[in-house]
């Protein structure tokens, strides 16, 4: 996956919008107002994505490509490697968890106003 892929995929989800709120090095996607996946724009060299906490510490003892969270609270983000072997079809995966972890947690106002469509195809 390259970065315009990413941003595409990303970008397809119900309710996403993308910030430079660190800078314009880094892209933040949210829904909701809230993150659910960041990169950096020049290297896009790993992913920062929110993980359930069991989950989180299960994929990082799984495989070296995830790392905790890079400058995120370590127990609910991973720091995904790209370009070390990470497989497609998981890095997807770990995005739509992610996105569908910080969607639910918005208030049921903010999940209707997006819509029923969890925006994971």
């Amino acid at each position: 996956m390259n970065i315009e892929d990413f941003r595409d995929y990303c970008l397809a989800k119900a309710g996403v919008t993308e910030e430079t709120p660190f800078g314009p090095e880094v892209l933040v996607f949210k829904v909701g107002g809230k993150m659910f996946a960041l990169t950096d724009i020049d290297t896009f060299g790993s992913i920062n994505l929110k993980c359930d906490p069991e989950r989180a510490l299960e994929l990082r003892d799984a495989h070296d490509y995830v790392l905790p969270g890079y400058h995120m609270s370590k127990k609910h983000w991973n720091t995904v490697l790209i370009g070390t072997g990470v497989p497609l079809a998981q890095l997807r995966e770990l995005i739509d968890h992610s996105y569908a972890l910080v969607r639910a947690s918005l208030p049921k106002a903010a999940r209707e106003a997006i819509g029923e469509g969890t925006g994971i195809e």
